[in-house]
């Protein structure tokens, strides 16, 4: 069981895993109006399931969910150390964390109604939204960044000469008469929305790879263009291998596909500066 705080800031957190839910019953601070999420897994790995919501008892309301939603694995909620949230706040705050989140596109939201933001006069919902900016770094500290974008499209690339990591590169892969765009980020690696897809899959292939391409299909994130599918948007990828495999459909090297404009591998910038730091 973890509590956390933020000097001069009136909320508070409490975070457990499902196995030690019970335990969350003896903190009083549970038992006060919030806040909560619930997530599938402790780190925000591809296709993980979350759920955002609200209530006057944030525990009573857990414990119903600790009977009927099987995906979660740890709570996390957000309450108040001076006890003024009142039932405005929270919704307001369950409406504007669930935007976010779906903004974010980071996990699949088990949300399955859009909540309406209440109304509240101009100094509570500065104070609201201050709110969720410290529940945002709170959530990054414990490894969950739902509520953080995967990338900005007006995101500035440095000029050449001051370049001093992989993420101030754009890259792509160009094979088969398949191109695709990508950036190496603080999550992973990034393929960014608009990348061409083979429509082949080799039995080789990584198995969550095929799982991944399997379900983007159903869903609608890769569009058929018949002799290829086109990614509708952005996906992060734990490797700039598993994005290289994903684009082909078979197995391939990361760092040997993918190049920048004057064709130096991502393998090549890697050594330079890491030759540069030596």
């Amino acid at each position: 069981m973890l509590k956390l705080q933020i000097a001069n800031w009136s909320g508070q957190a409490l975070a457990c895993p499902r196995s030690r839910f019970s335990e969350m019953g003896d903190w009083e601070e549970s038992q006060r109006p919030g806040v909560y999420f619930l997530f599938e897994k402790s780190s925000a790995d591809e296709n993980n399931l979350a759920y955002i919501g609200e209530s006057e008892n944030v525990f009573r309301r857990l414990a119903d969910h600790d009977r009927k939603k099987e995906f979660w694995n740890e709570a996390i909620i957000f309450t108040s150390k001076d006890e003024n949230l009142t039932k405005g706040h929270i919704k307001y705050l369950e409406a504007g964390l669930v935007e976010i989140s779906k903004d974010a596109d980071r996990y699949l939201l088990e949300n399955t109604l859009t909540p309406t933001k209440s109304s509240l006069p101009r100094s509570d919902s500065a104070a609201m939204e201050e709110f969720i900016d410290n529940i945002r770094i709170v959530l990054g500290s414990l490894g969950h960044r739902i509520l953080e974008a995967t990338f900005s499209e007006n995101k500035s690339v440095a000029q050449s000469d001051s370049k001093k990591s992989l993420i101030d590169y754009d890259l792509s892969f160009d094979i088969h008469q398949l191109n695709a765009n990508g950036r190496v980020t603080d999550d992973g690696f990034l393929l960014i929305k608009g990348s061409q897809i083979s429509h082949s899959t080799s039995t080789g292939l990584h198995k969550r790879l095929i799982e991944i391409k399997k379900q983007a299909i159903i869903s609608g994130e890769l569009e058929d263009k018949n002799d290829h599918y086109v990614l509708l948007k952005d996906k992060v990828f734990t490797s700039s291998s598993y994005a290289a495999s994903y684009v082909t459909g078979n197995n391939r090297s990361g760092p040997k596909s993918w190049k920048t404009g004057d064709g130096t591998t991502l393998k090549a910038i890697e050594e330079k500066l890491l030759q540069k730091n030596l």
